[in-house]
């Protein structure tokens, strides 16, 4: 009969102190499930494909397995050991071959084995190939508790943050790309506000259009970045924060120039739709189907906030603009506060001081349908040579975040 080595060395080093270089001495050491890492493949990527990233133990065992610190790169190519015990299956039962008596377990066991061969990451069946994967979690884990909302899931109240910041795992968010995926929370200050976070256009339609040293430049690509980087610091103060509109591989990207993509998806892994109407209104009963949720259970500071870059004639130079929907006070407010914001950042950081953005109401349909309140920002000009610095050069749409951040703080 075959006993998992880690099960007889906690049992023991429980029961009569015997120490683990004592086990080690006489029971055989565990085989591991060998994988290697494909072209983009991060830790929480690698693992979410083996139903493993639902367990913070996951975690810490693949970072003690590999000897790596937490957050580390993965290379492309290179084999990794999975937290999953590979046991010979005995042809009768997964209790009598692992050397267990818990029913409960073999059928999760069993189960996980299933869908690893459904998922086609398993060639056989356990029963043709007799051999059994066994992930670490259902032997030594117990529910899963990496549950912190986050731009991919929001569960049914907001945990507790300091429960969160306990577990590194916790904090891993991939739609912020391999090197920006953990986000440790730095401070509560906006513990308990919810923001609904919506990048203009994607998918199918880029939005405004224009060139720059021969390259295309796409409104949907800026306003992604500019949005995600605002999401991660939102996070990173307490807040929960959703991204509607979401890409897949993009991430928070280094660089200046963002190539123009369709690949973008919405909320709940939506296709966009193909018609403007059809995708705002998606948008607005996504939002407002949350927003109701959250309500329900009580989380009364919700906002929304939507980003674009405006599109005019090459000569006409604009600074940072919001609308806000005229029948919310609260949206009028915070509509000022991030413009008073941006005009004091602007008082210190132009040359001249001068900034000429604007504050108005406005009829879109986004801002007529959407519950929460509101601001609708436009960063500029994408067809202007000065207002295209303000987007292409990534120290500016990092600038932008810190700052519409800084406003949200007040």
């Amino acid at each position: 009969m075959f006993i998992f080595p880690d099960m007889i060395r906690k049992l023991l080093i429980l029961i009569f102190g015997i120490t683990p270089a004592c086990l080690y001495a006489s029971a055989p050491p565990a085989e591991y499930l060998k994988v290697t890492a494909q072209a983009g493949d991060g830790i929480h990527a690698l693992l979410r494909r083996y139903q493993l990233a639902t367990h913070s133990c996951n975690f810490d065992e693949f970072y003690r397995l590999n000897q790596l610190r937490k957050n580390a790169q993965l290379l492309k190519d290179k084999s990794y050991i999975l937290p999953v015990q590979t046991v010979p299956f005995d042809g009768r039962t997964i209790r009598s071959s692992i050397g267990i008596t818990d029913y409960t377990m073999a059928l999760n066991i069993q189960r996980y084995n299933e869908a690893m061969l459904e998922a086609g990451l398993r060639q056989k069946p356990f029963q043709e190939d007799k051999l059994l994967w066994v992930p670490h979690h259902l032997l030594y884990c117990g529910p899963p508790d990496l549950g912190l909302p986050s731009p991919a899931d929001m569960p049914e109240t907001l945990p507790d943050p300091d429960a969160a910041n306990s577990n590194p795992s916790n904090r891993v968010f991939e739609i912020f790309g391999e090197q920006l995926a953990y986000t440790p929370q730095k401070t509560k200050a906006l513990a308990g506000h919810i923001y609904y976070l919506v990048s203009g256009h994607g998918g199918p339609d880029p939005g405004a259009i224009a060139t720059y040293a021969g390259k295309s430049l796409c409104e949907d690509e800026y306003a992604y970045d500019v949005t995600l980087r605002l999401c991660r610091k939102l996070i990173e103060n307490g807040a929960v924060a959703y991204m509607i509109v979401r890409d897949p591989d993009d991430g928070i990207r280094k660089g200046n120039h963002l190539p123009c993509d369709e690949d973008e998806i919405v909320w709940g892994e939506k296709d966009i739709h193909p018609t403007q109407l059809s995708r705002l209104q998606e948008r607005a009963d996504i939002i407002n189907d949350l927003y109701e949720k959250n309500r329900r259970q009580g989380f009364a500071r919700q906002h929304a906030i939507e980003i674009h870059v405006d599109s005019r004639s090459h000569s006409e130079q604009v600074d940072l603009f919001f609308y806000y929907q005229a029948a919310s006070k609260d949206s009028q407010t915070l509509a000022e506060q991030l413009h008073e914001t941006i005009r004091q950042r602007y008082k210190v950081n132009r040359v001249n001081g001068n900034y000429h953005g604007t504050v108005t109401p406005r009829g879109l349909f986004t801002l007529k349908n959407f519950k929460p309140p509101t601001v609708y920002i436009e960063l500029g000009n994408i067809r202007n040579s000065f207002d295209q610095k303000r987007i292409l050069l990534e120290s500016n749409r990092e600038a932008l975040a810190t700052w519409l951040l800084e406003a949200l703080l007040k």
